[in-house]
């Protein structure tokens, strides 16, 4: 699983959904992609019913730690909408059991239809 507490923060940009094409088996009936946003080789997916967080590993990248984030299991969550001078945008989620969890987003991202995707699915 990925160390949510230790790991560095990398700028997440959206990218097409078919950058998640290794997640598409992942994905139960009826859920779909709706945003995906990579690092630098990590990437991020949000669906209609979770994030998933894809870590690339080894030399190749062959190798992949997927976890699953449940909008269900999210307590609180916070986002930070980009400024004049500081461009990134924040999300910041806390879940029942694992604790905080932070992606900052490049200013391109728009943080507020993250923001409602999360709100629709835990309230």
């Amino acid at each position: 699983m990925i160390d949510f507490n230790n790991g560095s923060i990398i700028k997440l940009s959206k990218v097409s959904n078919e950058t998640a094409a290794d997640v598409f088996p992942l994905l139960v009936k009826g859920e779909e992609i709706i945003g995906v946003y990579r690092g630098i080789r990590d990437y991020v997916v949000f669906t209609s019913k979770r994030i998933i967080s894809v870590n690339v590993q080894g030399i190749t990248g062959r190798k992949k730690d997927f976890t699953t984030l449940p909008y269900s299991k999210i307590q609180t969550f916070s986002i930070e909408t980009a400024g004049t001078i500081d461009l990134d945008c924040e999300l910041e989620m806390w879940f029942s059991g694992l604790g905080l969890v932070k992606f900052e987003f490049s200013g391109r991202s728009d943080i507020v239809e993250i923001g409602q995707l999360i709100s629709n699915a835990i309230l």
